[in-house]
């Protein structure tokens, strides 16, 4: 089997508050949902393309998660994606892709938030965050 890799980067707005719950042994589980947008240009008329992905994050960043996002922040989530695969009730086939985030950078306030004092260092970052300058936007 050749090499295999599965590491995910994705930008965008929360689309809802985040989720948090407890696994019965008291890890924290927290989940949310990031709109991504996407433009490009067919037949010279220019078209917007919005994807909405399932963030799934645990233990210290998801207690983090929960308490400094709120839907419209702005974030970076690095992670994992995995496939859950069921079958409905009717016998129909269903599937869905998340993010199993391991790091997750605030990038902006919700829409609408005063921005009278920057943000602190801490506000902005949970567990290891992301530093942009490894990114190669070229």
């Amino acid at each position: 089997m050749g090499i295999q890799i599965n590491t995910v980067i994705l930008g965008g707005n929360l689309t809802r508050d985040p989720e948090l719950r407890y696994t019965p042994n008291g890890t924290a589980v927290c989940e949310f949902s990031v709109a991504n947008n996407h433009t490009y240009m067919s037949n010279d008329e220019k078209k917007d393309e919005v994807s909405f992905v399932n963030v799934v994050v645990w233990g210290r960043v998801a207690e983090n998660c929960s308490k400094y996002l709120a839907k419209g922040r702005g974030v970076i989530v690095e992670g994992r994606l995995k496939q859950q695969s069921w079958t409905t009730d009717d016998g129909n086939k269903r599937s869905r892709i998340k993010i199993i985030a391991s790091k997750i950078n605030f990038t902006s306030k919700p829409s609408g938030e005063a921005n009278s004092a920057p943000a602190k260092q801490d506000d902005n970052i949970v567990d290891d965050g992301l530093d942009m300058s490894d990114i190669d936007f070229d």
